[in-house]
């Protein structure tokens, strides 16, 4: 887990912010979570980039909120793996790839305007291309093959 970056005084050690700054980010960071926890459930909504918030709002407030959403099961790997660089699980691109589709198909059909239904297909396209290609893939025996490398040498 990532030090908190909570401020340091003049005597090296870390200090906690001010009471209604600190309870400001801890709201914020709940109700980030608290969104992340209904978009789970509402296919086409993001749901890490929510728990990724919650984790930095609870690492400028509450490392004990922090601890708790990055020990969250299916949640805090995700977090954890982001903070470290290492991109999404193919399983997870595949399911936020059919997920945008799913939406974007769906509400061009809803809608009454051609050229609405051409913007959202664009749109959507272009989302399903930016998650294939720019948000890097995270392999984990990729990642078990350096951390045994690296640990023998």
């Amino acid at each position: 887990m990532a030090p908190s970056p909570l401020p340091v005084d003049d005597s090296g050690t870390r200090s906690s912010p001010p009471v209604v700054i600190r309870t400001a980010w801890i709201l914020v960071g709940l109700c980030s979570a608290a969104v992340g926890g209904i978009a789970i459930a509402i296919p086409g909504l993001p749901t890490t980039v929510f728990f990724v918030f919650a984790a930095w709002c609870f690492s400028k407030s509450s490392p004990r909120l922090e601890a708790w959403l990055l020990g969250l099961p299916g949640i805090g790997i995700l977090v954890t793996n982001y903070r470290a660089g290492l991109g999404m699980p193919v399983q997870a691109k595949v399911t936020a790839n059919l997920m945008i589709t799913a939406a974007v198909v769906v509400s061009a059909f809803i809608v009454d305007k051609t050229w609405v239904a051409v913007a959202i297909l664009a749109t959507g396209l272009v989302g399903v291309l930016w998650v294939t290609f720019k948000v890097p893939t995270h392999r984990p025996d990729h990642i078990a093959e350096t951390d045994t490398s690296e640990a023998v040498g």
